[in-house]
């Protein structure tokens, strides 16, 4: 693999003009693409294997008019106080309001709530739902501004209006904090690289991988039903590493030039050597994205894909675009720790250097004195930073995890206020009763049934399809859509249909999108001991062959799952709790998305060996080279501790950016991944894995003989080009003998 790299780099090095265009044409050809798609819908959710999927098939093959995926719409209207809706005065104002909501081209369908009885028992309060034939995100801005309109005309005539559901669904934007997280980074890169063409390289080629993969996936967005968070998905993640991994190879670079070597030389050993564990390093990453497919939900899927791809574009623009930089740099990159511009010579700075030990070398010489109380004060932090999750509530977000400023709230506000808080997650029973003789006295039954269970405020009476074989009865649960007390209500109607399939042949489920967000939040946990079994699996045997050793990767799974727990603890303190919401911009708290801990896992093991792969092959590196197990420790902090915490510093003021994401989701990654960062880099790897490795001494390295046979050489230290090197030398001192 060195070997490989190295030649790779030196070619990059000579070919610059060649790679340099190679790039730009392919970042030009993905912004042609992006420019010419055609706007991307929302992308299509589904969660296959799921009762509320079956349900929602069901629906769209017998009731082929109804488009059961499409937008909804409930615009509440409200009377003003002391009134009725029904007064001479207000219901013209809200049957006029219906009937300019129906003239929209996009409209299915619209309710007037004094036919359907829409109103609330008092009178103050009714609603109109609007059904679309297409998703909130595929509306057109037409339809949009129709809804809006007709809202405002009743708004005019006094009463109250506010519309909920997901047809005003809008695309949802960072924020200027993204920039703030860049210029953070370039700050950091300026500071370790020691001078603005150098800290420019990083910056330059993340944004240009980024341009690639981002503009990529715009442009089979629409074909591939993405959806706007895959490429928000994929920015966050390209940017985090990009920066990194040309980080990593401009260091060893200036490295490698202070030993006094020329530039090619150096450029081809920076690939050879930090290439080799920014590959593994990628490789993880994509391993875990690319592992979100065990989910089996295709938007996660996607998701992940997305993703992985983009941190492919950042392994390879890393390994050949900045020796191609490098190259046009020339003398402007200066060798580390030089002070002038006399780049060629070793400096006696360098030297100063030596004498005195760097940060680096202070901090792991102290946790060599003192590896247990390093550990178990590692271990306690990191422990009560999780406490928090033992009250971890999963769910997704609805109109009432809005903030209070926006419509979507205010209508669920006052839908609650005038019929109760479940009245904003009705649950949709469908009957299958091709399989009945009577599919009327069928739907009956279903409807006693679900009567007599505890937590049902209204049974709305069945509707068939034309065919007479399918019907359908909405819920009314008296508890909000979020609540544990909906979800028992949802199993309970399942086992009432059980028994009901069993007495008619009439095939029951429950659907909606309260049930869909209970299947899904299902669907995540259950998928969460395979997906970890199957990443850290993968992953396990990727660092062995990296590293050679049993224990170091162990060692380096054990701590992940350290740090994966104290940031999921901090993300509930902060988005369930409340903690510091207000500085986070979190308006309004509530149970943590159900994706999230499934996603953390993954990104954050990927991210975790990122710092694992590039800090510890230093110190393996070290001890192939001849060092004591201890010394090697040392040693490997002394080349990389800078390096990995001004990585760690760009990855998390790069995640903090997206904190001001309107999409809280968004939102919630970001400050995840950001204090998992924080928590993995500066607790498990500049803390606990040094006391570990300490405390185990030759056994950290050690790996059966059999097992060392049978692993392939990928000679991540550069062993080879050491060899090489020797060898090459042994031939020079014969040739001046002769």
């Amino acid at each position: 693999m060195a070997t490989f790299l190295y030649r790779l780099g030196r070619l990059a090095f000579r070919r610059r003009h060649f790679v340099a265009l190679i790039w730009v044409a392919l970042l030009t050809l993905a912004g042609v693409g992006a420019a010419s798609a055609p706007a991307a819908g929302s992308g299509s959710f589904s969660i296959p294997g799921t009762e509320a999927q079956k349900a929602f098939d069901l629906l769209d093959e017998r009731f082929p008019g109804m488009s059961a995926d499409g937008a909804t719409a409930r615009v509440v209207f409200q009377a003003p106080d002391g009134q009725k809706l029904s007064d001479a005065g207000n219901k013209p104002a809200v049957e006029e309001a219906v009937k300019d909501l129906g003239n929209g081209s996009e409209v299915v369908s619209v309710t007037d709530p004094f036919e359907t009885k829409s109103v609330s028992e008092d009178g103050s309060v009714g609603y109109a739902q609007v059904r679309y034939e297409v998703s909130g995100m595929e509306l057109k801005e037409t339809s949009k501004e129709a809804l809006e309109h007709a809202a405002e005309d009743a708004r005019d005539s006094g009463l109250t209006v506010e519309i909920g559901g997901d047809a005003l669904q809008a695309t949802p934007h960072t924020g200027s904090t993204e920039v703030i997280g860049i210029a953070v980074a370039a700050v950091v890169l300026v500071i370790t690289l020691g001078s603005l063409v150098a800290a420019g390289l990083p910056l330059l080629t993340a944004l240009i991988g980024v341009g690639i993969g981002v503009s990529t996936i715009t442009a089979l967005a629409n074909v591939l039903e993405l959806g706007s968070t895959t490429s928000t998905l994929a920015m966050m993640i390209g940017l985090a590493v990009g920066i990194d991994y040309a980080l990593f190879i401009v260091s060893r670079y200036r490295a490698e030039l202070a030993e006094g070597r020329d530039r090619e030389e150096a450029v081809g050993r920076a690939a050879g050597t930090a290439g080799s564990a920014v590959v593994f390093a990628g490789l993880t990453v994509v391993i875990a994205l690319v592992g979100l497919a065990v989910v089996n939900i295709p938007m996660l899927t996607k998701m992940g894909v997305a993703a992985a791809g983009t941190v492919v574009i950042a392994v390879l623009i890393a390994l050949t675009m900045i020796p191609a930089l490098l190259g046009y740099a020339g003398r402007k990159v200066q060798p580390a720790g030089a002070r002038s511009k006399r780049f060629g010579r070793r400096k006696a700075a360098a030297e100063d250097h030596a004498a005195k030990p760097n940060m680096g070398t202070r901090w792991a010489s102290f946790v060599v004195r003192r590896p247990v109380a390093v550990l178990l004060f590692g271990i306690i932090g990191l422990g009560a930073a999780a406490v928090p999750v033992g009250s971890l509530e999963l769910g997704l977000p609805d109109d009432g995890s809005q903030p209070t400023s926006t419509t979507q709230r205010r209508a669920y506000d006052l839908l609650s206020e005038g019929f109760g808080p479940g009245f904003n997650g009705p649950l949709m029973v469908v009957g299958d009763a091709q399989g009945s003789d009577d599919p009327k006295a069928a739907a009956a039954e279903v409807a006693d049934e679900i009567k007599g269970l505890d937590g049902v405020v209204t049974v709305a009476p069945a509707t068939f399809n034309k065919a007479g074989d399918t019907f359908t009865i909405t819920v009314v649960p008296d508890s909000k859509p979020s609540s544990t007390q909906t979800e028992d209500l949802v199993h309970a109607i399942r086992d009432t249909g059980a028994a009901v399939q069993a007495d008619t042949g009439t095939e029951v489920l429950v659907s909606g999108t309260t049930a869909m967000n209970i299947d899904f939040s299902q669907k995540m946990n259950d998928a969460l001991v395979p997906y970890l079994a199957l990443v850290v699996g993968l992953a396990f045997l990727l660092l062995i062959a990296v590293f050679r050793s049993i224990l170091v990767p162990l060692k380096a799974a054990l701590g992940f799952l350290l740090s994966v727990l104290a940031a999921l603890g901090a993300v509930v303190a902060v988005f369930q709790w409340g903690w510091l919401s207000g500085l986070m911009g979190v308006e309004e708290t509530g149970p943590i998305m159900s994706m999230m801990p499934i996603f953390m896992v993954g990104v954050v093991f990927g991210l975790a060996m990122d710092y694992e792969v590039f800090l510890v092959t230093r110190m393996r590196e070290a001890y192939v080279h001849g060092e004591s197990p201890s010394q090697a420790v040392v040693t490997g902090f002394k080349h990389g501790a800078r390096v990995v915490t001004a990585a760690a510093v760009i990855m998390m003021a790069v995640f903090a950016g997206f904190i001001g994401s309107s999409e809280s989701m968004v939102k919630m990654i970001g400050f995840g991944l950001a204090i998992a960062v924080f928590f993995d880099a500066f607790v498990v790897r500049m803390a606990i894995v040094p006391a570990v490795l300490a405390l185990l001494g030759k056994r950290a390295w050690w790996l059966p003989k059999w097992l060392d046979r049978a692993l392939p050489n990928v000679d991540v230290e550069g062993e080879g080009l050491k060899a090489a090197a020797e060898a090459h030398a042994d031939k020079d001192k014969e040739l001046v003998r002769a």
